[in-house]
């Protein structure tokens, strides 16, 4: 397929349908541009890979879908189909489960959704939790009190509510206990009505902590759990909360399970790369891999008088 520029006008030209898809991604990016948007890499592979699968969902049909402005103004809103669906499902459900690999916005736009319903009245407050595990690093005892000691584990939450809230919003509403940000374990023996709840790596919770959790919901509450399924820190042989979860309530109407991909990550193309690259690996070796026997449960006893 060729195509010529001159001046203001393209030509395109090629066999069968291609000239006819060609002129459509171009459209489709002229139109994001003329309301406004910067066209980046990002948005011309994703137009592309709509186009190439058929779908009919749009650059167009994303961009009508603003969830709410940064405190400077940026507006938010979903960058591909499946991050559309996931929004549509926190909409239009009471719980929704966000999995993907990292970069696919889960947390982020969760976070959009909670402030958004928060500024409207919707809820009357925002928690915000996350197990407090180490990621796979043994970091010692951290100085300071409590509070300190658990902001490390809370850091990337905090970062996405300055963005979003601005910092003085959100110290004012924290010191009037309308957004609390807190380690999972803080959520036992609460019930919690009119709030939006957000619970983040829900990969490293173990079965008892997810079940601890949502039996928390109280009336008028909206609870979203993210996770990635690939990114566990549990200790070794520990089975995870969100994989049990997914088990045990996939079949309830009322809760939306949303599976982002590597063809929803809206970080640099090269993270992109570096999913996808990872899939192909644990796809290719989790294959390969033999069957786990498990050692143990037999022993052989010989008489004391038997003869060899």
């Amino acid at each position: 397929m060729d195509i010529t520029v001159r001046g203001d006008a393209v030509r395109v030209t090629g066999p069968g349908s291609a000239p006819a898809r060609a002129e459509k991604l171009l459209k489709d990016l002229l139109h994001h541009s003329e309301r406004g948007n910067e066209i980046t890499d990002q948005n011309v592979a994703y137009a592309l890979s709509m186009l190439m699968s058929d779908s009919p969902s749009g650059l167009e049909e994303l961009d009508r879908d603003v969830i709410i402005n940064t405190i400077t103004g940026r507006p938010i809103k979903p960058k591909t189909a499946g991050q559309k669906a996931y929004v549509d499902s926190i909409r239009q459900r009471m719980i929704t489960f966000g999995i993907g690999p990292a970069g696919t916005g889960k947390t982020y736009l969760a976070m959009a959704m909670a402030i958004r319903a928060f500024r409207r009245d919707e809820v009357t407050r925002i928690i915000l939790t996350r197990p407090a595990i180490e990621a796979g690093e043994k970091l010692g005892f951290l100085p300071g009190d409590l509070q300190s000691k658990i902001d490390p584990y809370l850091r990337p939450l905090y970062d996405a509510l300055y963005e979003i809230m601005g910092a003085d919003a959100f110290q004012r509403n924290s010191e009037k206990g309308l957004i609390e940000v807190a380690p999972l374990a803080y959520m036992r023996g609460r019930t919690l009505d009119n709030a939006f709840i957000i619970l983040d790596e829900a990969q490293n919770t173990t079965p008892a902590q997810m079940k601890m959790f949502l039996t928390r919901i109280g009336f008028g509450t909206k609870v979203v759990i993210t996770g990635d399924r690939t990114q566990k820190d549990l200790p070794r042989d520990t089975r995870s909360g969100l994989d049990v979860a997914w088990e045990v309530l996939k079949n309830i109407d009322e809760i939306g399970f949303c599976e982002l991909s590597s063809r929803d990550v809206v970080r640099h193309p090269l993270v992109q790369k570096i999913v996808m690259a990872y899939e192909k690996y644990e796809a290719k070796h989790t294959e390969k891999r033999p069957p786990r026997i498990r050692s143990g449960g037999s022993r052989t006893f010989r008489h004391k008088d038997s003869r060899t």
